[in-house]
């Protein structure tokens, strides 16, 4: 079918629909191969007669192939502005390009101001068409609800593709083959995160964790989770493994430091951590002593697959993760027994650290089992942009759904409070500076996203991309994670528990 169709516009709906189905992974070789042959064409003084430019075909066109890392400029949207830089009027009526219009403007980059307006015009006719029920397909009526809710270029990949098939399904002109191929993937690819998940459950009741700290959050299911939506594709059934395993101990041991241990224990179990011996954890007291070890050997465990497999001792790079991790929780722990409220760039400046993405995503660079090389790992230990900008949008979506909850059970005032004492602002104003925030981050994470890196695999950007996303997804409702949100429990249940009838 991707041979065979027959324009550029139709080869790149059928990419568009497999993306959205999650069934892409499968046929990366034959996408890159299309993709590169419209690209080119594009480029050539030959131009390519089939070839609609029309608002969608355009939209739609930007966007895959910003996706594919190719190199493709706002200009191509200057045909559809008038001399004044304003988006035709006459462009109202086309709903299904301004939905286009609107997914691509998201892959926006710092300075590109086209797009900012593209977003700007498209947000606000699509609002319109909306609330003036004016007559639209129901499928693309869904989707505009969809995209103006949370926009595709930040959704957790997995969980898009379970809400696409059931879209997909009532799509006028849908084809029953790869409808049936998405559903047959998806039930298979179910099955492997059962395995996954039933591993790590066990992992999990063996610690004894959940039932030693009974002041801690039980939350297997929800680390698990996350680890489906930073690596979905069934190859890293190793990776989420593994990657459940650092989330509940920073699940486990946040609530150390948040919840239970006094700012003396916690000054102890930080330099426990530093020293990395559990030959000289005695003076730490039971609860943390086992939470200790339980870190330690974790952590040792993930060394010796990689020295076994590759020869590398990463032992160190993991436990300066963890030191850093341990150093920001204490800060914050520090600032509040002190009643002290930082500026927002204070807060910023330890919050991308605490929020523990530095960690996850460290661990995520070995777990992935990229090649590793001494040039990464000593970048890598400088925590690069990409690491920083995924770790940052997990901070202040974090915030935006935690914040109230966390500062009723007592905890550090949070970037929005931060910016209100700072600013004089109403907590309004505030979610609105913090959102803002978060949209220029991810403008300088497509960046890096576009510009790569020779020392990290695609995997890991991916992983970074899908970091970000996940907290998007995570706390889109509030606290997806701290709590038993329905919302989280009917995303599990989709996804990890009820395969989709054939």
């Amino acid at each position: 079918m991707l041979a065979k169709s027959i324009t550029p516009l139709d080869q790149l709906e059928l990419i568009d629909i497999l993306q959205r189905l999650g069934l892409a992974y499968h046929f990366e070789h034959q996408i890159h191969e299309i993709l590169m042959c419209i690209y080119n064409k594009r480029h050539s003084h030959d131009t390519d007669k089939s070839i609609k430019k029309d608002l969608h075909f355009t939209a739609l066109e930007f966007r895959i192939f910003r996706q594919h890392g190719f190199n493709i400029s706002q200009e191509i949207f200057g045909e559809f502005q008038d001399d004044d830089g304003n988006f035709n009027t006459n462009l109202n009526e086309e709903y299904k390009g301004m939905l286009s219009l609107y997914e691509a403007s998201f892959l926006s980059e710092e300075g590109e101001n086209m797009l900012e307006a593209a977003r700007e015009f498209a947000y606000n006719n699509l609002r319109k068409l909306i609330q003036q029920n004016q007559v639209i397909e129901p499928y693309y009526s869904k989707l505009i609800n969809h995209a103006l809710e949370l926009p595709l270029h930040w959704r957790m990949l997995r969980l898009e593709s379970r809400w696409f098939i059931d879209m997909y399904e009532v799509k006028q002109g849908m084809d029953s083959h790869i409808l049936e191929l998405a559903k047959l993937d998806f039930n298979n690819v179910q099955a492997t995160y059962q395995a996954d998940l039933q591993y790590a459950s066990c992992w999990w009741k063996n610690t004894c964790l959940a039932e030693k700290l009974r002041f801690s959050r039980d939350r297997i299911v929800e680390n698990f989770l996350w680890t489906v939506g930073v690596t979905y594709e069934p190859r890293f059934s190793y990776c989420r493994r593994m990657a459940t395993k650092i989330n509940a101990l920073i699940t486990t041991i946040d609530d150390i430091y948040e919840v239970y241990g006094t700012l003396e224990e916690l000054e102890l179990f930080t330099d426990a951590v530093k020293r990395w011996d559990v030959n000289e954890i005695e003076q730490l007291p039971d609860y943390m002593k086992i939470c200790f070890v339980a870190l330690h050997n974790t952590i040792n465990e993930i060394g010796y697959d990689v020295l076994k497999e590759q020869g590398f001792h990463i032992i160190p790079y993991l436990k300066k993760a963890w030191v850093d991790l341990c150093e920001a929780y204490l800060l914050e722990g520090k600032w509040y027994h002190s009643s002290y409220t930082p500026t927002l760039e204070e807060y910023i400046e330890n919050a991308w650290i605490s929020i523990s993405g530095p960690v996850i995503l460290v661990h995520g660079f070995f777990l992935t089992k990229d090649a590793v090389t001494i040039d990464g790992l000593k970048y890598l230990m400088e925590y690069p942009k990409v690491l920083r900008l995924s770790s940052m949008i997990l901070r202040l979506a974090d915030d935006l759904g935690t914040s109230s909850d966390e500062l009723k059970r007592g905890d550090v005032p949070k970037s929005i409070q931060c910016y209100m004492n700072e600013s004089g602002a109403s907590e309004e104003e505030a979610r609105q500076h913090i959102q803002s925030l978060i949209m220029e981050t991810w403008k300088k994470m497509n960046k890096q996203r576009h510009e790569g890196s020779p020392l990290f695999s695609k995997e890991f950007i991916a992983g970074a991309m899908g970091l970000a996303r996940m907290a998007q997804c995570m706390y889109q409702y509030g606290d997806g994670h701290g709590i038993q949100e329905r919302e989280t429990r009917d995303r599990v249940l989709s996804l990890l528990v009820h395969p989709i009838p054939i």
